[in-house]
């Protein structure tokens, strides 16, 4: 079973030539001595730890796929934790290690994380870096760890990959690194880092041993190979249409991780970005050619609707305990709170593990490797090579107008069924025109920013009134069953009230807000 820990880091590089302070010993760019960290705020004592040989060798594809994520698997030997670490990047200096014992090969656990980015391809040996490491603790008065120091000697060698010309198979270089203690106050990182600068250290240019070894036996800095995101109005439609739909593809590879992981959203993130990249499809179908990207689409939206199941039960599960909440306890009859905990474990059951098995099925990584393709020779059509100012507002207006249609159809209809369906796919077409304004949005600046504002608001209120739709079925279900049971149905049936009334409060406030998101200047300003 594999651990995880969240790490706290800063990395220092020596002083111009490799060298501190004079100091018995050496390393591979001459000996390094730490400064005296005594006087560091809320350090009582600095505990020598003495030294420790470690031992790890790093694993990727040949085409370097978690590195260019910054993305860390090794197998080290050597130290307290000795084993598998598996390191996603959370922010600056900050990653979670997710370990697992010491195998020979690479645990099944840690390759179903990588698994959205590494595919079919073969994960090999790709650097191996030795390390001598002079270990300090800094603790306080009561003796708890505040931080981690070491000064690492490292020799690190290429096992795998082309190097550029010229490029070294072996290097080496001392680095200081400084790890924050399980329970410390971050601001300990601070105080220690003005007494490394003073001693003439400094931030180390890249964010890890991987990566530096890469760059100076290799040649590569991981990652600067993705294409960015296209800037400003600069450009070809093509080029913000396609750094758009890449920043959704990337956001499903990097959310499949986090689903595997339980990590809290992670589900409605992937969906998002299924949604997003169909959405573009048929927005900008002049910019990409449909019929290409509909077959994908179709996919994206069977992956949408697996993933789903579980995510829109825990949607209406939250709202519902929530109405619950809010009734008076005289007004609860009945098993009301236990009849809906046994209700949703029941709709929930074995979610998460048919969750999983979506995201290993065949089916999902060919839906991967097909976005690739697509993104690698993408088929483009005519208006592709047009400027972004022209293209892009044409095709949001488009979607827009679709909006107004059904908004209106909605209106007109009387409250009932029929009336809740055509909001429905209203509320489907503000998403589509929100999305195509967020695409947009790099080329066309403010307007399109205040455009997807206003898009939001009536995507809020078409959304909230489809999910008391959705609410007040399942309502009129837990009903059915307690009746059925002998039990009171009374609380459902006020709670179906609540949301029939919150319903109409929707419905009521649609005309206001599509009122403002139609005003006439906002489609101006887009199309200039």
């Amino acid at each position: 079973m594999a651990d995880i820990k969240r790490e706290i880091e800063r990395k220092y590089e020596l002083p111009e030539g490799g060298r501190g302070r004079a100091a018995k010993g050496g390393g591979p760019d001459g000996a390094f001595e730490l400064p005296d960290l005594t006087g560091v705020k809320g350090v009582s004592r600095v505990r020598p730890k003495g030294v420790v040989e470690l031992d790890a060798v790093y694993y990727d594809t040949p085409d370097l796929r978690l590195a260019a994520d910054r993305l860390v698997l090794r197998r080290r030997t050597g130290g307290a934790d000795e084993g598998w670490h598996l390191k996603f990047p959370v922010s600056t200096g900050i990653r979670d290690e997710i370990r697992a014992p010491l195998t020979e090969s690479v645990p099944r656990e840690l390759y179903r994380l990588v698994r959205s980015r590494v595919r079919d391809a073969e994960l090999a040996p790709l650097v191996r870096l030795r390390s001598s490491r002079d270990l300090t603790h800094l603790v306080d008065t009561e003796g708890t760890l505040l931080a981690e120091v070491s000064v690492d000697a490292v020799q690190a060698e290429r096992l795998a990959g082309e190097p550029a010309d010229g490029q070294p198979a072996a290097t080496a270089w001392t680095e200081v690194e400084v790890e924050l203690g399980d329970d410390a106050d971050p601001a300990v990182l601070d105080a220690v880092e003005k007494k490394l600068r003073k001693a003439g250290l400094r931030p180390s240019a890249v964010g890890s041993k991987l990566s530096r070894a890469l760059a100076e036996t290799v040649g590569k800095v991981p990652g600067e190979e993705k294409t960015g995101k296209a800037g400003g109005a600069a450009g070809t439609a093509a080029d913000h249409v396609l750094a758009y739909l890449r920043a959704q593809a990337d956001a499903i590879v990097a959310q499949d991780p986090a689903i595997r992981r339980d990590l809290p959203d992670s589900v409605h993130q992937l969906r998002v970005a299924t949604r997003r990249m169909r959405s573009a499809f048929r927005t900008y179908g002049k910019v990409i050619d449909r019929s290409v990207t509909d077959p994908i689409g179709e996919e994206l939206k069977w992956l949408a609707a697996e993933l789903g199941i579980d995510r829109d039960q825990e949607v209406l599960n939250e709202r519902l305990l929530a109405r619950v909440g809010e009734v008076p306890r005289t007004l609860l009859l009945g098993p009301v709170r236990g009849r809906l905990r046994a209700w949703n474990a029941g709709r929930r059951a074995g979610s998460r593990s048919r969750t999983v098995g979506v995201l290993d099925s065949e089916r999902y990584l060919a839906l991967l490797d097909r976005i690739d393709a697509l993104l690698a020779d993408p088929p483009l059509r005519p208006a592709a090579a047009g400027a972004p100012g022209k293209v892009l507002p044409a095709a949001v207006v488009k979607d827009y107008r679709r909006l107004a249609g059904r908004v209106e159809e909605a209106l007109a209809l009387p409250p009932g069924e029929e009336r809740d369906i055509a909001l429905h796919n209203a509320r489907k077409a503000a998403k589509r025109a929100r999305y195509a304004a967020e695409a947009a949005g790099p080329a066309l600046g403010k307007p399109a920013k205040r455009f997807v504002k206003r898009m939001k608001t009536v995507q809020t209120v078409l959304g909230d009134h489809q999910d008391s739709v959705v609410a007040r079925d399942a309502l009129r279900d837990l009903a059915v069953q307690a009746h059925a049971a002998g039990d009171s149905a009374f609380t459902w049936g006020l709670l179906y009230g609540h949301e029939e009334a919150q319903a109409a409060r929707r419905e009521r406030e649609l005309p206001r807000v599509w009122e403002k998101a139609s005003a006439p200047r906002l489609r101006a300003e887009l199309t200039g």
